[in-house]
């Protein structure tokens, strides 16, 4: 297999030892190197073109790895809008950087020194002691949501950070998007009493308040077909049928909205109390 195509197949990104240890000799790097198929982003750090730009190549470059929100990104987990890097460096790396927060501390897991991500129990980690509590709470549900990590693994980790143990408390595997997440997180820290995917009427419901008050969230990808939205609002119907108050609040409203969708809540809320 030709040098460059291994590469490719390791996501573009390698260190000189590890393609050592595929078989390549150093004269078949240089040639890479000098061909162009190859650029070398650091001392003993080699990538494709394709690769060199990436997130993974910019922690290369910085001397650490992906960690915190940019590590959850990578992964492919639900994270709020982040444009500053997160990095894992030494102890002893002393260097600032004006665009990436840098995390000294290791975390519960050990590494492989040429990991370029840290794994997802030590970027939890990090993201407790950096984050705010919702912005990381957003990151441990989703990574329980996807499998990436379970919450039996993560109540076994030596987390003695206070935020750590915080979040450990708060984690749910309820939780069925991260914007589910953030409404069931601030209407708790609200003082109003919510419970998540709650069966009725032959479907679960995103949020139930109190005993009467329905709330469904709609995310970007929420719908994936008509039918989808069909069956949603028939759904819908029926719980209003049957007495339910319905509210169904879409991405934009609750990020960026957040006090109309309290108010709404807090009044329906009260509403359906006093028809008790």
């Amino acid at each position: 297999m030709e040098l460059t195509d291994w590469l490719r197949r390791a996501g573009g990104l390698a260190h000189r030892t590890q393609l050592e240890d595929a078989g390549y000799l150093r004269t078949a790097l240089c040639r890479a190197i000098d061909s162009g198929g190859v650029v070398r982003i650091r001392a003993g750090w080699l990538a494709t073109p394709e690769a060199s730009g990436s997130r993974r190549a910019e922690a290369i470059r910085a001397g650490g790895r992906l960690t915190c929100a940019s590590a959850a990104q990578e992964l492919g987990l639900w994270t709020f809008p982040e444009t500053r890097l997160h990095l894992s460096v030494p102890a002893h790396s002393g260097r600032s950087d004006p665009v990436a927060i840098r995390h000294w501390s290791r975390g519960p897991v050990p590494v492989h020194p040429h990991a370029l991500v840290e794994p997802a129990e030590n970027l939890l980690a990090h993201a407790a002691d950096c984050l705010p509590f919702e912005q990381s709470l957003v990151i441990w549900e989703s990574a329980v949501r996807t499998g990436t990590v379970s919450l039996a693994v993560i109540a076994g980790l030596p987390l003695r950070s206070r935020r750590a143990k915080a979040l450990l408390e708060a984690c749910s595997e309820l939780s069925d998007s991260g914007l589910e997440s953030v409404f069931v997180s601030r209407l708790r820290r609200a003082g109003i009493p919510v419970r998540q995917q709650v069966p009725l009427l032959g479907h679960r419901v995103d949020a139930l308040v109190g005993d009467r008050l329905v709330c469904q969230l709609d995310g970007f990808a929420h719908h994936r077909s008509a039918a989808d939205r069909r069956r949603d609002l028939d759904h819908d119907r029926r719980l209003a049928l049957a007495g339910y108050t319905v509210l169904r609040f879409d991405y934009a409203r609750i990020m960026f909205a957040w006090q109309i969708v309290e108010q709404h809540v807090r009044l329906a809320f009260a509403q359906t109390a006093a028809r008790r």
